[in-house]
């Protein structure tokens, strides 16, 4: 987690294991500004670094397979999921 917490602003890379996606979607219906599903049904980041949200906080979390990952774009560490 960021110093000011997930969602508060700033900078994230957001990186998607299209290995590991089973395509369910929630992503894109959550953080339809980041993420999208690719013509292969397989989650997708709309560009590497994105502004920090709630929402692709909440899409990361959510993804039942864990395949969303959201980092500082600044330290690297970690934003969400949290485990």
């Amino acid at each position: 987690m960021t110093a000011a917490g997930p969602g508060a602003g700033g900078e994230v890379r957001v990186e998607v294991d299209r290995i590991r996606c089973v395509g369910t979607g929630l992503c894109a219906a959550t953080a339809p500004d980041a993420l999208e599903l690719g013509a292969d049904g397989r989650a997708r980041a709309l560009r590497a670094i994105a502004a920090d949200s709630e929402e692709l906080t909440e899409a990361a979390e959510m993804c039942p397979v864990e395949a969303i990952s959201v980092r500082s774009a600044a330290t690297g560490e970690q934003v969400a999921p949290r485990w």
